[in-house]
This record gives C-alpha cells, structure tokens and sequence, in this order.
C-alpha cells in the first residue's frame, strides 16, 4: 500500500451549507482513477462538550439517480403531508465571507 492509501483522498470540489445548528459539507472527491464521488458530512457541536460530532456517507455516481429519486420522493412525501417550515433559525454568528466561486444563481434543486 502506498502514501495515497494513507491519507485522505483529493478534494476536487466542496460546498459548506450552515443550518442551524447543523453544518453540512457536500465534497467531491476523486479515486485512484479518478472518478469522482461525493462524501456528505453532518457536523454538530455537543453542548455538553462543545466537541463536534460528524456523521458521513459516501455516495457514488452510480448511485446519484436512485439516491436522487429516495430524497426527493422523501421530501415530497412530508411536504405533502405535513407544513415545512423554511426557515426555524436565526443565525447570531458573523456572516461568513461569500465563497467567490459561487454566484447569485447558485440553485440547490436537481432534476431527476
């Protein structure tokens, strides 16, 4: 096994989204040949301790269609069936500094 199996792999690409109490981290990151795969990350802070836990998946391209049709039928389900609130929190951090590669147009939502 080589340095690379050792450490993390590459980051190609990654997205921070604060909610709340929770931060979520979309990365894309690339194997050994070089595909790519998405790892997910859930952070947040403990209370009792301030330390942060994290949860992760990895998902793969393979996957992204039927990972893609599971969330949106879940969201679609309890939107159907019971009133989404939007927005619970309010931030009383400092705003972050705007990430410069993104844009005003920056859309969240995908098709299936």
């Amino acid at each position: 096994m080589g340095e690379f199996d050792n450490r993390e792999r590459e980051e190609v690409f990654s997205k921070k989204v604060r909610a709340g109490k929770r931060t979520y981290f979309f990365d894309v990151k690339a194997t050994r040949s070089n595909d790519y795969y998405v790892t997910i990350t859930e952070s947040k802070k403990r209370l009792e301790d301030g330390v942060f836990i994290k949860h992760k998946i990895f998902l793969y391209k393979e996957d992204f269609e039927k990972f893609a049709e599971g969330l949106m039928g879940t969201i679609d389900y309890i939107k159907a069936n019971q009133d989404v609130v939007e927005k619970r929190y309010e931030f009383n951090e400092a705003p972050e500094v705007a990430n410069t590669t993104a844009t005003t147009d920056d859309d969240f939502s995908f098709e299936i």
